[in-house]
């Protein structure tokens, strides 16, 4: 969010940035480095969306989805209000699903044109953990979720003036959910100036690193954990596996298998990417594009990714890319890198080349002002 608001910016946009600051992810607005309010404009208002039995209850014997209503709150509301009376603007852009509980008020309050920068097709994500859970209660849960978020989605797609999805996969599903508005992909950009290479080959140490609070990420992490570890380490004994991430589970790090080091949440994401060649990315649901992927395509790693992990992204498979669906093909995977490490390297050189070509910032920011210009004559 912070990457495509900075590429408009660039782009001599004129851009404010307003953010719903959870009690989850709670940042101190003070804290932020000068250009969020020299430029950005940022402003925020702090909101609880934590997830609680009674609204988890309540929402069962209404109409809306609990995964959206506990992002609304009348204290936000009115500071939306505000900021656009403020304010003459051409485009509000939603970042997420999970913003626009707000359209209405956006509506009331401005002419200008709502955009839903969509990171996801949210209903995927929830259909695909409930396909993949075996807790059979859990599992009507999930479907539930699902399909209470797929009808709210399909009700947001009819009230927005355009759409700008992340990945191509994405949007063919919301065009399979009948839409037919102004569009344009987006993928994730991030600057290259900070993603320099150090020029020293690193070790072959395995990596995941991502946010663990997510479910898709706890799943992926306890399925290779539990599911291709063993094999991995009984052919390669003394390979390392890294895992880190902001809100891991104590039921995950109580998990303990040689060869496998828990460092929960670290304070520099580079840094502990730094000295690690190989990531794997063992994502069994979700959907949109892994943020994480275009980092490491930036930093020359070699990724290891399922198929629905890479989607999204243009990359391809033993180029760039290497892909594994199962057990069996992770420790394949990384037995070839092991036994041939010029060709591991090359991997991730070829994720360099690809990111620089598709992935700026610059260039993205560029293609989306243009269709914002379209959209607003």
């Amino acid at each position: 969010m912070f990457n495509i608001a900075k590429s408009l910016a660039d782009n001599d946009c004129e851009v404010h940035q307003f953010a719903l600051n959870t009690n989850k992810h709670y940042v101190t607005p003070e804290s932020l480095p000068s250009y969020f309010h020299d430029t950005l404009h940022f402003d925020s208002v702090s909101i609880n969306t934590n997830v609680t039995l009674g609204g988890a209850l309540k929402n069962l014997f209404g109409s809306g989805s609990y995964n959206v209503d506990r992002f609304y709150s009348k204290e936000v509301e009115e500071k939306i209000s505000g900021i656009l009376s403020e304010n003459d603007f051409d485009i509000v852009q939603l970042e997420t699903l999970f913003a626009c509980p707000y359209i209405p008020v956006i509506r009331k309050n401005s002419q200008s044109k709502i955009v839903l920068r969509a990171h996801n097709a949210e209903r995927v994500i929830w259909k695909r953990l409930s396909e993949g859970c075996r807790n059979p209660l859990k599992k009507i849960y999930l479907k539930f979720l699902a399909s209470r978020i797929e009808r709210y989605e399909k009700k947001v797609l009819e009230e927005i003036d355009a759409l700008v999805p992340i990945t191509p996969v994405d949007a063919d599903i919301f065009i399979s959910e009948g839409y037919s508005g102004p569009m344009l992909t987006v993928p994730i950009g991030l600057d290259g100036n900070e993603y320099s290479l150090s020029g020293k080959r690193a070790k072959l140490n395995l990596f995941h690193i991502g946010s663990m609070d997510w479910l898709p990420n706890q799943e992926a992490v306890k399925w290779f954990v539990e599911k291709c570890w063993d094999l991995i380490s009984t052919k390669h004994p003394g390979l390392q596996l890294h895992l880190a991430g902001r809100g891991f589970p104590s039921s995950l790090m109580s998990v303990r298998k040689p060869g496998i080091n828990y460092q929960g949440k670290v304070d520099d994401a580079m840094r502990f990417m730094s000295d690690k060649q190989v990531m794997v990315v063992p994502i069994r649901s979700g959907s949109g594009m892994r943020v994480k992927i275009v980092q490491g395509l930036a930093l020359g790693k070699t990724i290891i990714s399922t198929s629905i992990g890479a989607e999204g992204i243009d990359v391809i498979d033993g180029e760039n890319i290497l892909i594994a669906d199962t057990p069996e093909e992770f420790q394949n995977q990384i037995s070839k890198c092991i036994a041939d490490t010029d060709y591991c390297y090359k991997i991730g050189e070829n994720g360099r080349k690809l990111f620089e070509a598709k992935y700026s910032n610059e260039a993205l920011g560029k293609s989306l002002k243009t269709f914002y210009e379209t959209l607003i004559s």
